[in-house]
């Protein structure tokens, strides 16, 4: 669906994005046309159809909203909306928005622009403001888990609450809490931590857990909480002040229990010998790249993202933000991982609220807690429409339910008698027939429940599912905005559609016509004075030196030959051999680069100043580099494939003018100069 993704496309020019999206004014019936022109009057038709001065302002002002409406700019932008307004015609004339694959398209969209529309934004306001004031204040508890799927049984689900509320009275009762989370959670963890979840702050843990949590004070022992993991008991053993942010480097020396003594030995006096390389002054970023066995940060000098409470193992956090100012670095220390020298680089204090509302709207769509807004609305859908149920009739349902469905192979015939109404949304009715096709859809395998909660939840998704899909129906008639966005999104994937074969792919198939415009406007496509050189980036002085002499080896002694003896062939040296000499310690000592350079693109190149021959050595980026300059090129013509590119664009331009005079001829446009010039 995204194959197109005609709003970032650079080829379109930016008023197609914004098409639309200013409100449209549905023609009101209690007005006539006259009284309308008045209001609103017609800038422009095309093709006979009308076009009005709002429409073209909205557009206007959303691209230029810093620029004044002086008669140039509104007669350039004019022309711009104008064949904007033609390829749209074009396409609908085309039939391009009868094809499956628009409507598709189309409807894919549309699916993800009406989400924002069917949540209650009140609700979603809390929700970011409940989450921004929590993320204030850092929690840390310990918890016991006893195991309870979402869709247990009553009975199952009564013996665990149960179960958890019996856990409780006994540490009420003196019990240790992390005695009874090694004893009894099902949280495989408590086993070694006691139960210990560390420090953690809002959206790191499930909603209702972290609710749980944010409501009870130190030293409090929940009530059994329910997540969709089961129930918990939660005792709050510390609260303090957010962290904020911090940004770390570290130089990491793998180490874990499981290692033998003497491998273990040489991790501790590996990093303890880096960190007397720190003290004596060398560079952090540099022994993380040599030393450092997290390669993934090494190449970035140790460098990892920035990171808040609970995103890291305890002891490191811990170390990290006991680091006192930025630059300084930590002893070593030892997570589960190894050992670790960590280096402070930034600490960035928790933002306010409107720096933080679009990351923390992103973390809530996507959180359990979002189903709150979506609860919420659907509430009022059912308010707002007269939500009305017909009583019992879903309870029929029970009985024809079998194995075969927590198999998912529950046949919809089984509840072919069942036909009554189930319940009426505004003027729509559903019915029994209409749950009994949902149920067949929506079976999957799975641990038999009990029936009726199976049929209770089943009926309140079918409803929740009815009520956004009303709801969405009337979005259109309802919101100007969607409606300004759909047309956006219709026009956007039209004139892709229409543009790629008029005018890109066009140009990228028709090679002779290609042909043809290169060799009409060669001139255009010229290389500048070039120099063919070889440049030689060496470490230091030394090794340019070195490599010199192998370039131009001083002639062999003379050696007396015996009589007949035939002269031995020369043997000059390749540049391959001359790498594996130089290189052979370390493959930092040299590199060899050939090209055809244009002044700007090599430093070294650009300051030999095209003299033929050998350089000297020249001092560059903490490098010795030297150039062996083979020749002067003139400048000259680049050839197609050369020029390709940048010919195929200035192609394409080409292609879009001559069609856009097409269209200009094909389609009758007159434009309202009088309304034109009215625009202040």
């Amino acid at each position: 669906m995204y194959k197109k993704s005609f709003l970032t496309s650079a080829l379109l020019v930016s008023f197609i994005a914004v098409y639309s999206q200013a409100p449209k004014k549905a023609a009101p019936s209690a007005k006539s046309q006259k009284e309308i022109a008045v209001v609103d009057p017609t800038i422009m038709t095309i093709a006979g159809k009308p076009v009005t001065k709002s429409e073209f302002l909205a557009i206007y002002n959303k691209n230029n909203k810093e620029a004044s409406k002086d008669a140039k700019a509104i007669q350039d932008y004019l022309q711009l909306f104008i064949n904007f307004k033609l390829k749209v015609k074009e396409a609908e004339e085309l039939g391009l928005d009868t094809l499956q694959s628009f409507r598709n398209e189309l409807e894919g969209y549309r699916k993800q622009l009406a989400q924002p529309y069917l949540v209650d934004n009140e609700v979603n306001e809390q929700l970011l403001k409940e989450a921004y004031d929590r993320l204030k204040t850092d929690i840390r508890a310990s918890h016991i888990l006893v195991n309870c799927k979402a869709d247990a049984l009553p009975k199952d689900t009564l013996i665990a609450y149960n179960k958890a509320i019996d856990t409780r009275n006994k540490i009420l009762k003196g019990d240790n809490f992390a005695d009874a989370a090694k004893k009894l959670s099902d949280d495989p963890s408590a086993k070694e931590n006691g139960g210990d979840l560390g420090y953690f702050s809002a959206l790191q843990m499930v909603y209702p857990f972290e609710s749980a949590c944010y409501n009870a004070k130190v030293n409090d022992v929940t009530l059994p909480i329910r997540t969709k993991f089961g129930y918990h008991i939660i005792k709050i053993t510390d609260k303090r002040a957010a962290q904020g942010q911090i940004t770390v480097a570290h130089i990491m020396v793998k180490a874990n229990a499981a290692m033998n003594p003497t491998d273990s030995a040489a991790a501790r006096n590996k990093i303890n010998e880096i960190y007397t390389k720190l003290k004596a002054g060398e560079n952090f970023a540099d022994l993380a790249s040599q030393f450092s066995d997290d390669k993934g940060s090494s190449k970035r000098g140790g460098e990892l993202p920035a990171f808040g409470t609970g995103r890291m193992v305890a002891e490191f956090e811990k170390a990290s933000f006991a680091i006192a100012k930025d630059g300084a670095y930590s002893e070593p220390i030892l997570t589960q991982y190894g050992w670790h020298i960590i280096k402070r680089i930034s600490k960035k204090e928790m933002g306010t609220f409107e720096e933080m509302k679009a990351e923390l709207k992103g973390k809530i769509a996507k959180d359990s807690r979002s189903q709150k807004s979506k609860d919420s609305m659907i509430s009022k859908i059912k308010k707002e429409y007269g939500f009305s149920e017909t009583a019992n009739s879903k309870a029929e349902f029970v009985s024809t339910i079998d194995s075969t469905f927590f198999a998912g192979n529950w046949k919809s015939d089984k509840a072919s008698k069942l036909t009554k109404n189930l319940f009426k949304l505004g003027d729509k009715q559903f019915t029994q027939k209409d749950f009994t096709k949902y149920l067949e859809t929506h079976q999957s395998q799975r641990l038999k429940i009990d029936t009726k909660v199976l049929i209770d939840d089943m009926y309140n998704a079918f409803v929740s599912e009815k009520c956004l899909a009303y709801e969405e129906q009337k979005i259109p008639s309802k919101n100007a905005e969607y409606r300004a966005l759909m047309q956006e999104y219709r026009d956007g994937i039209l004139l892709f559609d229409l543009t790629d074969k008029k005018v890109w792919t066009m140009a990228v198939k028709d090679t002779s016509g290609l042909k043809n415009f290169y060799e009409q406007n060669k001139s255009k496509y010229m290389w500048e004075q070039r120099t063919e050189a070889v440049v030689y980036t060496c470490k230091n002085d030394s090794v340019a030196n070195a490599v010199k002499s192998l370039l131009n080896p001083p002639p062999p002694p003379v050696k007396k030959k015996k009589k007949g003896e035939p002269e031995p062939p020369a043997k000059p040296l390749t540049e391959a051999d001359i790498l594996s000499m130089i290189n052979k310690n370390s493959q930092l000592n040299l590199k060899i680069e050939h090209g055809k350079f244009t002044k700007g693109e090599n430093e070294g190149v650009d300051k030999v100043a095209g003299k033929l021959g050998m350089s000297e050595n020249m001092n560059i980026n903490k490098q010795v580099v030297f150039v062996n300059v083979e020749k002067i090129l003139s400048p000259e013509n680049k050839s197609l494939s050369e020029a390709r590119g940048i010919v195929t664009a200035d192609y394409q331009n080409v292609l879009e003018k001559e069609w856009l005079e097409g269209l200009k001829k094909k389609y009758k446009v007159e434009v309202n100069d009088a309304v034109v010039s009215s625009i202040k």
